[in-house]
Parts: structure tokens; sequence; C-alpha cells
């Protein structure tokens, strides 16, 4: 080959290492960003189960318990206020503390009927009512099984060398699992309805 015609052969490899690494960052960055979608879809299926155990509450659970219970307990008070919390939380971590509480308080009132209100657990409306809410429950644990799961992949990915530099040049940071404060969830009380 004369001097002076196409290019040397560590220029090759210089630009052959440029093309690798460009490549690594596009694939890189793609995949932080295609984890970083996984969880945005599976919180929102956590958020659209939440969401249904929310309307359920007050569209369905409410009404029920109020015609056979003539007095408002102090469940139906708490829940409320756990579904209000729900639909004015304004961060993921607030909204799932917030859902959390109303499974909760659900958990905690179809355990206790049985033994506080048997006219209520007669009802067939109730009995289908908390068959639904169950089924929504589970739904909201396998949701927030797979979101947990998610974020988990995607802070995994964000840690590794060499990932962890590109992850850093783009912004990507890991996210939040959520952990229950001291006193968060508590449960709340049936109070003293006094059935007719």
């Amino acid at each position: 080959m004369a001097k002076g015609k196409g290019l040397s052969r560590t220029t090759w490899i210089i630009i052959g290492v440029a093309v690798l690494l460009v490549l690594y960052l596009v694939v890189a960055y793609n995949n932080f960003v295609g984890l970083d979608q996984d969880i945005n879809g599976k919180w929102s299926e956590v958020e659209s189960q939440y969401q249904r155990q929310a309307n359920l509450i007050y569209d369905q659970l409410i009404p029920v318990i109020s015609s056979s219970v003539s007095v408002e307990t102090k469940f139906v008070k708490d829940v409320i206020a756990a579904r209000t919390a729900y639909a004015s939380a304004t961060t993921t971590l607030a909204k799932d503390a917030a859902g959390q509480q109303m499974v909760n308080g659900i958990s905690a009132f179809v355990s206790a009927v049985a033994e506080n209100y048997p006219v209520l657990q007669a009802n067939k409306q109730y009995i289908a009512l908390t068959d639904e809410m169950s089924g929504t429950q589970n739904r909201i644990t396998v949701a927030r099984g797979e979101y947990i799961k998610a974020i988990q992949s995607y802070n995994i990915a964000i840690m590794r060398f060499p990932a962890k530099l590109v992850a850093g040049m783009f912004g990507f940071t890991s996210k939040d699992y959520y952990k229950a404060e001291a006193g968060a969830l508590t449960t709340p009380e049936l109070g003293a309805g006094v059935l007719p």
C-alpha cells in the first residue's frame, strides 16, 4: 500500500472501538428506558387495582354497610379517610401507602363482621361484595409484586458496572421501594355500629 492512501491499522482500531462504544451507549440507554417504562407500566396496573378498590369501597361497600348498620361505624369513617388520602396522594409512594391502608382496613372489617354484625354477614349483596373485594386485593398483591420486581430489575441494571457510568451520564437514578413507616398502616376500628 502506498503512503497517503487509506487509513492506518491503528486508525481502524480506534474507529472500531469508538463505534463499539457508541453502540454500547445506545444499547445501555435503550435498556434503561425500557426498564423505566416497565416500572411505569407495572405501577399503572397497581394504581388501577387500588382505584378499583377505592371505587368498590365508596360506591358499593359503604352503602351496603350503611343500609345494614343504623349508626355509621368508625370503620366507615376510617376507610373513607384512607380513600381520600389515596385520591389526594401526589407521589407513587404516598398512593401505595394509602392503598395499603385501604387493603388493611377492608381486611380487618371483613374479619370482624362475622362476630359483630351477623345481619350484615347474612346480606347476599355484602357477601358478593366481599368476594369482589377479596379478588381485588389479590390482584393488588400480584400487581405490587410485579411492580417491585420491575424496580429491582431496573435498580440492578443501573448499579452494574460499566452500565452505572452510562446511567449516571443520562440521569437514570435508583427507584425507591415502598417501606411502611412505623404506625403508618393502622387498622381501622369497627366502632359502635348499632344494628336495626
